[in-house]
């Protein structure tokens, strides 16, 4: 079963950055996103958790539905 783990941030009322793990980075929506992305982007850390949400949360909250 396919599972997606999404994340989008927003700035009066407007998408700016998103990470999704079918991409597994995170990608500006606007030019206000870009840097946030970058930063995001280059803690390899950070991403590897971002990553791991898709089996760590999404799967198993799906699992109980």
């Amino acid at each position: 079963e396919h599972v997606q783990y999404v994340n989008r941030y927003f700035y009066n009322g407007e998408e700016y950055v998103r990470f999704d793990s079918n991409v597994g980075v995170f990608e500006a929506v606007t030019e206000l996103g870009r840097p946030d992305a970058e930063y995001w982007n280059s803690l390899k850390d950070y991403l590897e958790q971002k990553r791991a949400r898709v089996d760590n949360y999404c799967r198993h909250n799906y699992e109980i539905l």
